[in-house]
């Protein structure tokens, strides 16, 4: 299960890069696999700090952490 999570993570990475700041619904529909997969990769990739989790009008707003350099 690990290794799917890992994957999806991977698929929800390029999504963003791709779309830039979306909602919860727009990350679920965008990515082609369950919802409980991708609430589970999505924590995986904001523990690591790849992406920044923030609530907007009641839903949640998904984007990738910009580093600075």
């Amino acid at each position: 299960m690990i290794t799917e999570i890992g994957i999806v993570a991977g698929e929800i990475w390029h999504f963003l890069d791709k779309h830039g700041e979306v909602d919860l619904d727009q990350l679920v529909n965008g990515v082609d696999k369950s919802r409980n997969l991708i609430l589970m990769s999505l924590g995986w990739l904001a523990r690591e700090g790849h992406v920044v989790v923030n609530i907007h009008d009641k839903r949640y707003r998904i984007i990738l952490r910009c580093e600075k350099v």
